[in-house]
């Protein structure tokens, strides 16, 4: 295939390489620029993946991003449908698995994450669903039948969702994770614990302190065998254990890589022709110190906006505190900051494991903020957590107003 030269090459077709296209065209209305995504569709959002599509909120054509407001000014080529496999930074090049040969003036590595799967016997069988993709919610909502048994592995923010979105479906939902309680890396024991009754009162079984060691294939379904010695049968099995980075393409450049892409505060890589964005990079966090690497969506939307303005000149340093949230069943969320069930919690209730603030501290210091049922507050969190003065419990108590 003939050479073809960009002076901005993004790679990745989630949130953060549209936002990055976003910020580019911000400052440079007419450079040639590439998107290059192994999905076959254009870019969408992956929340509503386990949310609002499977409550009817919205749909498909919903989710995807808009042509003109983001990536469809000026001149923008699409290479979708093909994985970049190759990436030589000395000379600037890149290369996706159709042998098309791509140079480049400023790259940037959105790649995000893959799925971690069960490295059991049976964990590669054909229709275990390891959730991420629009494909892959495309297949299991056609497969998702009225009446029909899944098996959701894994109890945290995945597949807690998933459990809680085959259930409107009503699926006969079963669940199992080597923990206590649904989410307790991230909630408070009590919360924990509230959030795993809720769903065992709803019907869905919860198989905790236990986890998957042979999945078997049979003509009408899945067999599960646990570490405890159950047998699990069900017509699905749906797998939400996390993400690992996406960071192939950076190893191979020889690019700085611990838990991700290694990014300054400009996002910038340890080539300064390359910068990273999103679900891979390992940022600097400018309210926590340290490093982080944060696997949410507003992350990846702020994050790329900021990569697209540097790559374009800028010299914008990051600083934005991104957020997360969820819905389980009757529990909303929105949490900031270090959101960490083994820090020091501080709870102020207006209706106990429902509505109120959770404050995470570690030295006396609010580290992160957790909002149950409550909205608009996000503001105000980061601002308490950039304060970054010594408190005691009893001065959190209305702290953020509810």
């Amino acid at each position: 295939m003939p050479d073809q030269g960009f002076r901005y090459v993004i790679v990745g077709g989630g949130m953060a390489g549209v936002s990055a296209i976003r910020g580019v065209r911000e400052l440079d209305q007419d450079g040639r620029l590439l998107l290059m995504g192994a999905e076959n569709h254009l870019p969408y959002n992956r929340p509503p993946l386990s949310k609002e599509l499977w409550l009817g909120r919205t749909t498909v054509e919903g989710i995807m991003a808009e042509r003109g407001e983001f990536w469809g000014i000026g001149q923008v080529r699409l290479d979708i449908g093909a994985r970049a496999t190759d990436l030589d930074a000395k000379n600037r090049i890149i290369v996706d698995e159709r042998g098309n040969i791509y140079h480049y003036e400023k790259l940037l590595l959105a790649t995000g994450g893959t799925p971690r799967r069960l490295a059991i016997p049976g964990g590669d069988l054909p229709g275990i669903s390891y959730y991420r993709t629009l494909d892959d919610y495309v297949w299991l909502s056609h497969e998702a039948k009225h009446g029909r048994s899944v098996l959701v592995i894994g109890g945290g923010f995945i597949g807690s969702e998933m459990a809680a979105a085959l259930h409107t479906k009503k699926l006969d939902v079963s669940m199992i994770f080597p923990g206590t309680a649904l989410a307790e890396r991230v909630f408070p024991r009590e919360l924990a614990q509230a959030v795993t009754q809720s769903y065992r009162e709803r019907g869905i079984r919860i198989y905790d302190h236990d986890v998957p060691l042979a999945i078997e294939q049979r003509e009408d379904g899945f067999v599960t065998n646990t570490r405890s010695g159950k047998t699990i049968t069900s017509d699905l099995i749906v797998v939400g254990i996390g993400i690992s980075p996406s960071t192939d393409l950076a190893c191979a450049a020889g690019l700085d890589v611990n838990n991700g892409i290694v990014v300054d505060e400009y996002l910038r890589t340890s080539d300064p022709h390359i910068y990273a964005a999103g679900d891979n990079a390992l940022f600097p966090y400018a309210a926590l110190g340290g490093r982080r690497r944060v696997e949410h969506w507003d992350n990846a939307i702020n994050q790329g906006l900021v990569a697209g303005q540097n790559m374009a000149g800028d010299d914008e340093m990051y600083s934005y505190m991104p957020y997360f949230f969820s819905d389980l069943f009757d529990l909303g969320y929105e949490a900031v900051g270090d959101i960490d069930s083994s820090l020091e919690t501080v709870t102020d209730w207006q209706e106990p494991n429902h509505k109120g603030v959770i404050y995470y501290l570690a030295d006396d210091r609010v580290r992160g903020v957790l909002l149950c049922n409550v909205s608009d507050k996000l503001d105000a969190a980061r601002e308490l957590i950039r304060r970054a003065g010594r408190v005691v419990g009893e001065e959190l108590q209305g702290a953020i107003a509810v």
